[in-house]
């Protein structure tokens, strides 16, 4: 196992190996709760959108859902009338030029595999730019009337309307310590100003806030990634064993979902946002192997022939589509 493996996994787990971090935690703790007073206070400028600005984001390293999350929300706003923009860091992607405008036939390479994954389930604007205010901008003059950042939680020079924190059920907040000595990018206590908190799946451990929204990230079905054909979750349309990669901040979720489905065979867990060639799907054993969407954006050119994606899709209560709206209504 990895040292950055190692550490994550420790971090969830509360190992006490850790713990002589935990100085070194509270003084990251004490800057960024100094860098979002700066912020406040007005000593540094954020950006106001012109239209408003939802942030999805996260407090915790890992994946937690935060880019299910915007793609139901950006279903949603189209179905209100809305016309939504959803704007993006592009971690992994470089371009040679900023914003970058991504669309279902960008080059990974250049806009990172999540911003590509958006595009292709969304079909709607998406900008990759490290500067996320130029990024909005781009997306209002291309006639957008909302936007959805996908993360930026703590890019605090654009401002907000509303701020969606999304947590992993199963590994909530870890050992609640912040990095190098835990898990966590802020205190916990930035649960409680944020304007609600999604936990995907079933929380394993309370939380130092009351409420909180449920989602569920519920498999649709099985795609070929040769040419993109849909079948349905059963029977399972590829024989069994299988290779199973996943190249996402929590691969255990992945996996436990297949299993859930009667899939069997070999994991193989990579780090978030792995770089993919042929020769890393190249396993011994000539079985189907299967891939989470967001990594199937990074295969196309080179996975093998019986290469198959999971696509999924969040789910969230009636009550939260209808507290948005309300929330939406009371901006204009």
């Amino acid at each position: 196992m990895k040292l950055a493996e190692r550490w994550l996994r420790g971090a969830y787990q509360g190992s006490q190996w850790l713990w002589p971090l935990a100085p070194l935690g509270a003084l990251y703790q004490w800057g960024m709760a100094r860098r979002e007073q700066a912020y406040l206070s007005g000593r540094k400028a954020s950006w106001q959108a012109p239209v408003p600005v939802i942030v999805v984001g996260n407090i915790t390293l890992g994946g937690t859902g935060k880019s299910p999350l915007v793609a139901w929300l950006a279903h949603s706003l189209v179905a209100q009338g809305w016309s939504p923009g959803i704007v993006t860091r592009g971690y992994g992607g470089k371009a040679l030029h900023y914003p970058l405008l991504v669309t279902p036939n960008t080059n990974v390479a250049e806009s990172g595999d999540e911003p590509l994954m958006l595009a292709q389930q969304t079909r709607l604007p998406v900008v990759a730019d490290p500067k996320r205010a130029r990024g909005v901008q781009a997306l209002v003059e291309s006639g957008c009337d909302i936007i959805l950042s996908d993360d930026g939680l703590q890019h605090l020079a654009l401002a907000r309307d509303i701020e969606l924190l999304v947590i992993d059920g199963a590994r909530g907040l870890g050992n609640g310590r912040c990095l190098p000595a835990g898990p966590l990018r802020e205190s916990p206590d930035r649960l409680k100003r944020v304007d609600a908190v999604i936990v995907n799946g079933s929380l394993q451990q309370p939380l130092p806030i009351g409420s909180v929204t449920t989602m569920q990230l519920a498999p649709r079905g099985w795609r070929r990634l040769e040419d993109g054909k849909k079948f349905p979750l059963t029977p399972l349309p590829f024989s069994l064993p299988v290779h199973a990669v996943a190249g996402i901040g929590h691969p255990e979720r992945f996996f436990r979902t297949l299993t859930a489905l009667g899939v069997v065979g070999d994991w193989h867990p990579l780090a978030d946002h792995q770089r993919f060639n042929a020769e890393a799907l190249n396993f011994a054993e000539s079985r189907p192997l299967i891939m989470t969407a967001k990594d199937a954006v990074k295969c196309y050119d080179f996975a093998p022939a019986n290469s198959w994606v999971l696509d999924v899709e969040a789910t969230l209560p009636l009550e939260f589509e209808h507290w948005l709206t309300a929330r939406l209504s009371a901006l204009s």
